[in-house]
């Protein structure tokens, strides 16, 4: 009973949040809202005792991404004052579509044929560790340096776009020029 009272309290928080995430309009606030859900997931991985993946979560997900986004959004320096203008009626569309969805996963889910369960295989975090550092380590540490190199990217193009604060000129952009052919009056 209490861990049925205790998934109710995670999952509320969860979907608290993620409403709040969406429903921002400081890019800021949408982070850290989101931050809150991860850390509700892993919350939830914890409550089917599942420790690793909710260690994972909260490194991967909470730790490195939102930290990213956090960085992100501080690089480009567009989060002061900018706020997402929305339409009068996307909230009632919203409901709509979030009701359709809901409906159509509902029948989907209802008219599955329930499969009889099947006993997995159990791969302890020994074997996972092994197979990530061992056998998988050049790709691991290939899509390491490709997540970098993209966010290095990234950072580059968002910097080249902003203006330069004190002409108002795009930073990067060459300063006009004039040409050794061009005849001056």
């Amino acid at each position: 009973m209490s861990s049925q009272i205790g998934f109710g309290l995670v999952a509320a928080i969860i979907l608290v949040s993620a409403l709040f995430v969406v429903r921002s309009k400081n890019l800021i606030h949408a982070v850290l809202w989101l931050a809150v859900t991860l850390i509700g997931t892993a919350a939830l991985y914890a409550q089917l005792n599942a420790p690793f993946l909710a260690g994972v979560q909260v490194l991967t997900y909470v730790g490195g991404v939102v930290t990213l986004m956090v960085f992100g959004v501080m690089v480009t320096r567009r989060h002061g004052g900018a706020e997402a203008p929305a339409e009068s009626d996307s909230d009632e569309k919203g409901f709509i579509f979030a009701t359709a969805l809901f409906v159509v996963l509902a029948l989907a889910i209802w008219k599955s044929p329930v499969p009889l369960p099947v006993q997995a295989p159990i791969a302890t975090t020994n074997q996972l560790a092994h197979a990530l550092l061992d056998d998988y380590l050049i790709a691991f540490e290939a899509l390491s340096l490709l997540l970098l190199a993209a966010i290095v990217g990234a950072v580059v193009l968002a910097r080249r776009r902003d203006p330069d604060p004190v002409s108002g000129e795009e930073a990067g952009a060459a300063a006009p020029t004039r040409s050794t052919t061009e005849v001056v009056p």
